[in-house]
């Protein structure tokens, strides 16, 4: 009996996959649990519209991504840093401390989760940092971390 999966089932496949099972796994598991549908013309049709509703949402998305980008590596970001003697800073500048940093001078939320760094800016100076906004898009914005 043929099925289509309704959310990801360990051993037999992930979420709108068509998949081949014996009659009693499909009745007495799959189907009374509603992890899948019986694959009819209806169900083939409904999966063959979320498929396409997908795309478009993943197409959309990419666009919007790549406009981002084209806005994000324009900013220059400005941080401050406590610095002592001699120009030595005490501290360093953080991801979390770029994103607040971005949402006051931008009114723009970004996550900070998403900001690419190595280690945190721990010098005076102009840094390029990595934001990434799409699985298939990264911009690089700029920070300019100067003594408070």
């Amino acid at each position: 009996m043929k099925v289509i999966l309704l959310s990801d089932v360990k051993s037999l496949g992930k979420k709108g996959d068509i998949v081949e099972v014996t009659a009693g796994f499909a009745k007495n598991m799959l189907f009374k649990k509603k992890l899948a549908v019986e694959a009819n013309n209806t169900e083939m049709n409904n999966l063959k519209l979320q498929k396409a509703n997908a795309e478009k949402v993943a197409a959309e998305n990419l666009a919007d991504a790549k406009e981002m980008q084209k806005v994000v590596e324009s900013w220059l970001v400005e941080t401050k840093v406590k610095t002592g003697e001699g120009g030595k800073v005490f501290g360093s500048v953080s991801s979390k401390e770029i994103a607040a940093a971005v949402k006051k001078q931008y009114d723009t939320e970004i996550d900070k989760k998403k900001l690419i760094m190595e280690e945190p800016l721990k010098s005076l100076g102009t840094f390029e940092v990595k934001l990434k906004l799409h699985p298939e898009v990264t911009a690089t914005m700029r920070v300019h971390v100067t003594e408070e």
